[in-house]
């Protein structure tokens, strides 16, 4: 069965938005129960093995809570023959000042539209001189 071009990009997407509004009960819905979950950031490995241990133990790590993601800044879906691929970049502001975070996340779905296993690298909170809104 071949999997069209929508496919590709509806989970990935679905994902970066949810995280993007901080929608746990998106992000939760988006995994199936055993989800194999491995991610890098600059200083840091981490692993997770449920939906529930990956937003909260991870996820609300990377973006806490007074992290306010004001923009999808970039967003690119495409896969590598039948893995997924969302590269995703945030402006995000908190009270150490405005940054710009990029993520590049690979998975695998099930045939129902829940990730079974994602891998995802972020390059780190990055500073930014432009003033709020110029973007």
């Amino acid at each position: 069965m071949a999997i069209g071009a929508e496919f590709w990009t509806e989970i990935g997407s679905r994902y970066v938005a949810a995280l993007a509004a901080k929608d746990t009960n998106g992000l939760l819905a988006l995994f199936v129960p055993d989800v194999i979950f491995r991610g890098m950031t600059p200083g840091r490995f981490w692993e997770a093995d449920s939906p529930q241990r990956i937003v909260h133990e991870v996820l609300y790590q990377w973006f806490e809570p007074d992290d306010v993601i004001e923009k999808i800044e970039h967003l690119e879906a495409g896969h590598v023959v039948d893995r997924e691929r969302i590269d995703y970049r945030f402006r995000v502001r908190n009270a150490d000042g405005q940054f710009i975070v990029e993520q590049r996340a690979y998975f695998d779905t099930d045939g129902a539209g829940h990730i079974t296993r994602m891998h995802a690298i972020c390059g780190g909170y990055r500073p930014t001189t432009d003033p709020i809104g110029e973007r």
